[in-house]
């Protein structure tokens, strides 16, 4: 459903949300940047603000919506569950864990499952599962396991993650960092290759990489990542938080080049955009080697989140919204190619997953995004002049056409300015 006039975003901040922006401003770290908007509900690829104006969500909360806000099939399992019990930590079973991890293995094609809430918990645990596995299995010398990873990653915000990040605006400041971990060029399999050695225990990458603006690597780039892996017995740990469940037109975004990594990383829209979860899911050789009281979570597990999960779960396992990605996100594409040579300099991206670069003699992204606001559009900016557009699967076509002519007229707008 696209926008109308009366629906259209007012030309400045309203009093209530000034006033809520204000009360957050003054008692909530400032660890973001928000864009001036409050908002107060959200009906599938639509949210409402607090002054009742509309706007099309095309973040989607980093795909964590990828279902679309309120989903009614999800919103029902968590209502149910919220009745009968919401926790009682992996000290005792609980009848939802169950049927979550066997279907979420089933997914994944894997047989294990490690559930966890946040996506940076899921990479801590990979981390910890791969040292674990080259100690006891691969026979690593203790303390001298390596990781490689690529440049340009982002896999989190935790003091270990940040270690092997080269976004500065992460890093500085944090240290002392975690040791461990070699960085290579990411799409570049001949210079992961060279650094491998007899201590390395696994290779750590995003199929995809979201946060740097969602670059996709070269087709052969994965497939020759798992052939060296797999030659060198070193893990391969996909990290499919952003790109799993749906965003790329398919499950993962490792089965768009046939590629099955050791291990998925999967967080954001596995809890529906309700709860957090997320999950570690390998087979029984590699998640095996954690033992009892070596890893753990309170919330891990809790039966909110499994019934949440498995719903999610289910969703998938119908192939609609992969098909949905894939023909919308084609739209997308087309739309937005259009556009290249128009304040656009380059369109990256699989799905409906967009990196768009806007030349930066025009605006940074910042700026772009703010007027994209003003015209109902809510995107995210990264890395000075690229903006991203991830609009949850259950966007129309229509809705899809509106975004990119909104991002037409604004770029028409910077150019008519200057």
């Amino acid at each position: 459903m696209t926008t109308n006039l009366t629906d259209a975003p007012a030309a400045s901040v309203s009093p209530a949300a000034t006033a809520l922006i204000a009360e957050e401003s003054a008692h909530a770290a400032h660890n973001y940047h928000p864009l001036e908007v409050v908002v107060a509900t959200g009906d599938g690829a639509w949210v409402t603000d607090v002054a009742g104006h509309r706007y099309l969500d095309c973040l989607a909360a980093y795909s964590a919506v990828n279902f679309g806000h309120s989903n009614p099939v999800l919103l029902d399992a968590a209502r149910a569950q919220l009745g009968r019990i919401t926790l009682t930590s992996r000290a005792f079973y609980n009848d939802q864990l169950g049927p979550f991890v066997t279907a979420l293995a089933e997914l994944a094609g894997k047989d294990m499952v490690l559930p966890m809430n946040t996506g940076a918990e899921a990479v801590e645990s990979g981390i910890k599962v791969a040292r674990a596995w080259g100690y006891r299995v691969k026979g690593v010398a203790p303390d001298q396991a390596n990781i490689i990873v690529a440049a340009g990653n982002f896999h989190g915000r935790t003091t270990t993650i940040i270690s092997f990040s080269d976004d500065e605006s992460a890093r500085a400041g944090f240290g002392p960092f975690t040791p461990g971990f070699r960085t290579v060029p990411y799409g570049d399999a001949a210079a992961l290759e060279a650094a491998i050695d007899e201590n390395t225990v696994a290779v750590l990458l995003e199929p995809i990489q979201g946060e740097a603006g969602i670059v996709v690597p070269p087709a052969a780039y994965l497939p020759a990542v798992r052939e060296i892996t797999t030659r060198h017995n070193v893990l391969f740990i996909a990290d499919e938080i952003q790109s799993g469940l749906g965003r790329t037109g398919s499950t993962f975004a490792c089965d768009l080049v046939g590629v099955v990594p050791d291990l998925y990383l999967l967080g954001k829209a596995l809890g529906g955009g309700i709860v957090p979860v997320s999950a570690v899911v390998g087979n029984t050789d590699i998640l095996g080697v954690l033992h009892p009281g070596e890893h753990g979570s309170t919330f891990g597990g809790n039966p909110l989140a499994a019934a949440v999960g498995l719903a999610v779960v289910k969703i998938l396992a119908t192939g609609e919204y992969q098909q949905r990605a894939t023909e919308l996100g084609a739209r997308l594409h087309a739309g937005l190619a259009e556009l290249i040579g128009h304040g656009v300099i380059e369109v990256r991206g699989v799905g409906l997953w967009a990196g768009i670069d806007i030349d930066p003699s025009l605006a940074p992204g910042r700026v772009v995004c703010e007027a994209l606001l003003a015209r109902g559009v809510l995107a995210k900016d990264t890395h000075g002049s690229t903006i991203r557009l991830a609009p949850p699967i259950v966007v129309s076509a229509e809705d899809v056409d509106w975004a990119v002519e909104q991002l037409r007229l604004v770029l028409a707008d910077l150019a008519a300015a200057k």
